[in-house]
């Protein structure tokens, strides 16, 4: 087949294939955003992972539960009611109407489930209080005072307040109220109750001002609003005499009062006398001492009697005019005595009440009224009396005066203490007698061994026992109590229920009232020693005792206070005795002393020395520790006692005793603890010149 030009194709020639070398250009993959997706995804999903596994379930629980929660601070997710959130702090805002927003700081801790309970704190109520309509009441809610009613709107946090509102002469109202806060408006209408009642009065004559407790209230006729409770009700009107009462008012209840007939005032009267104090007596009724104001009924004549000791008295009339002064001036004459003085040394002065009037020895005129008469001379000590004139009596004034060096040496014999003890000086002078009993002694103890002893030293012994009295000068707290429903505890009664201890520190208290040194060493309260050479007060030794109450002037033993035999005379002491039969077992049947328990002291009749109760009244303790005592072959002198011991030597028979053992002046007791039947008595050395 022939075919044209145009029809021509070229022919294809084959050539050699040769494959691409490695270095040649790579595939390259165009789709890159998908593989950015996909990475991201895949790291999102690896931090949710983490995050889940990492993070903790918190529950907020809040009150009120309407509140809305903010957290800041961190990532944080809310499923349901809870939060997942990590370990660390967050800030946290809480808000709710009626509420205060409260931020706070969030602390998430390693556990994996949690719960925190959260309160708002509600917003203050708006508060309105108003009284009946009553203006300027005070208003206290939960005792802050908010101010005069009306109050509105006033700002009070919520809770329960205690509701008080007061107004002068209206009852206080209290009450609780509960304030619901959340700026809840609350309004309070309090009822306020009147604290008076209307008090109706008229007076014959009218006009008289009426005073309540001393207050003007108005004057009469008046109807007067008074406040409840008792009042003093005056009423007042010149030239008439107060009228006063008392009423009970009741608040709300109307009183009406009779009318008061207002009696004329009284006339004063001023009464002076020369010479003044003077006694005055109106119709024969003592009004007192001049000068004197009284005031006496009017319109009527009064009589008025004047006398004085040493005056002749004086009566008057005088006619009263209402509510008007009168003066009343009246002369005294006095009544004179002629008295003779006599006195020694011849030189000696005479003084009456304080005023010289010349020589001692003389005739004097004196009035007929107690006087104090002195007569002095120098080196003398002065003689000093009261003296009353008796007129028509021959009357002397003796008087002798003693010298001052006389007297010095009288006082060195009886001293008295600061508790008012007086204290009677002896002298033994080597004095040695037997104490103890006889074997052979009815009711004689064992511990009672016959012994001759030796005084020495001068010492001075009270009179008396220790008093009530003086003992709480130094112990105002001490009380000696009661016995058998009767009392132990009057002034003038031994002191009883005082230990040795005691009794011991009471005499270094009057050794330093007396500006004397101790007699007994102290540590604390606690007595620890004596010392044997000072002249401080002290107890007696039991020597000293015995001596002083059995040795009698011829150097003789007593058995009993007052001789040989039982039952004691009359008035020889206080025992155990009939007056005490109804409480005590054993008493003396043939005695009665009148003193159920402790008598007065020195009621009875004293020893030969002068001494009170060293039988009776109350048992006494001694210096003495208390030890048995042997027989030696030299009397010892002025001997103290053991030197240690725990118990104290006890002498002499009390009000509660009554056997011979007991009765007899050899009986010898101990103890270391107070007794309602036991005191003491004090003594001292003379001081050593």
């Amino acid at each position: 087949m022939q075919h044209s030009n145009s029809d021509y194709v070229e022919p294809i020639v084959p050539v050699e294939f040769t494959p691409p070398k490695g270095d040649g250009p790579r595939f390259a993959f165009r789709w890159r955003w998908l593989y950015s997706a996909m990475a991201a995804f895949t790291a999102l999903s690896g931090f949710a992972v983490w995050f889940v596994l990492t993070a903790r379930s918190v529950y907020i629980e809040v009150e009120p539960l309407t509140a809305e929660i903010e957290l800041d601070g961190g990532l944080h997710f809310k499923i349901g009611p809870r939060y997942l959130l990590r370990s660390g702090e967050y800030g946290l805002r809480l808000s709710n109407e009626g509420y205060h927003d409260s931020v706070i700081v969030l602390v998430v801790d390693e556990e994996a489930s949690q719960t925190r309970q959260l309160v708002m704190n509600p917003l203050p109520g708006r508060i309105s209080v108003s009284a009946s309509g009553l203006n300027g009441a005070r208003v206290s809610i939960g005792g802050a005072d908010i101010g005069n009613t009306p109050i509105t709107d006033a700002a009070i946090e919520a809770g329960d307040y205690k509701l008080v509102v007061s107004l002068d002469r209206y009852r206080e109202f209290s009450r609780m109220i509960s304030v619901a806060g959340r700026e809840v408006e609350q309004n309070f209408e309090i009822e306020l109750e009147p604290a008076w009642a209307e008090v109706s009065l008229t007076s014959e004559p009218p006009g008289a001002e009426v005073l309540v407790d001393g207050e003007l209230a108005g004057h009469t006729p008046l109807v007067a609003e008074i406040l409840e409770g008792n009042r003093s009700l005056t009423l007042r009107l010149p030239r008439h005499k107060v009228w006063q009462d008392q009423l009970g008012i009741i608040a709300g209840e109307s009183l009406r009062l009779p009318a008061v007939t207002l009696e004329p005032a009284d006339g004063l009267v001023f009464i002076q006398s020369n010479p003044s104090g003077a006694s005055v007596t109106v119709g024969g009724e003592f009004k007192g001492l001049t000068p004197l104001q009284v005031t006496l009924p009017p319109e009527r004549q009064h009589e008025f009697t004047l006398f004085r000791e040493g005056y002749h008295s004086k009566r008057t009339n005088l006619e009263i005019r209402a509510d008007q002064q009168h003066d009343l001036q009246i002369e005294l004459e006095p009544v004179l005595v002629s008295v003779r003085v006599q006195a020694e040394p011849a030189d000696a002065q005479l003084f009456v009440n304080g005023d010289l009037v010349g020589p001692a020895n003389q005739i004097v005129e004196l009035l007929a009224a107690a006087q104090t008469v002195e007569i002095r001379s120098n080196g003398y000590v002065p003689y000093a009396t009261e003296f009353i004139p008796r007129p028509g009596l021959d009357q002397i004034i003796r008087a002798s005066l003693k010298s001052l060096e006389q007297v010095r040496l009288e006082n060195i014999s009886v001293v008295t203490s600061a508790a008012g003890q007086t204290m009677k000086l002896f002298f033994p002078e080597g004095s040695t007698f037997s104490m103890g009993s006889s074997r052979r002694e009815a009711g004689r103890r064992p511990n009672e061994t016959l012994r001759e002893v030796k005084l020495e030293r001068p010492f001075y012994l009270a009179e008396t026992e220790t008093t009530n009295e003086q003992f709480r000068r130094f112990d105002p707290d001490h009380s000696s109590g009661t016995t058998a429903g009767m009392t132990l505890d009057n002034g003038s009664q031994p002191v009883v229920r005082v230990s040795w201890q005691q009794a011991a520190l009471f005499c270094n208290w009057l050794s330093e009232q007396d500006s004397l040194p101790p007699f007994y060493e102290v540590s604390g309260e606690q007595v620890i020693g004596f010392d044997p050479k000072s002249h401080g007060y002290r107890l007696p030794t039991e020597a000293e005792w015995a001596w002083a109450a059995r040795v009698d002037g011829s150097g003789n033993s007593l058995r009993y206070a007052w001789g040989e035999n039982l039952p004691p005379p009359a008035r020889a002491g206080n025992f155990a005795d009939q007056s005490a039969r109804s409480f005590l077992i054993e008493v003396l049947r043939d005695y009665n002393d009148g003193q159920p328990v402790t008598a007065p002291v020195a009621s009875f009749n004293p020893n030969l020395r002068g001494l009170y109760d060293l039988a009776g009244n109350v048992a006494e303790w001694m210096h003495d520790y208390y030890g048995s005592v042997g027989l030696s072959g030299s009397a010892p002198i002025d001997p103290m006692g053991p030197e240690t011991g725990e118990s104290h030597t006890i002498r002499g028979s009390s009000w509660a005793q009554a056997s011979i053992t007991e009765m007899r002046l050899s009986y010898r007791d101990f103890g270391a603890e107070p007794r309602y039947d036991m005191g003491f008595r004090v003594a001292r050395y003379l001081e050593e010149e």
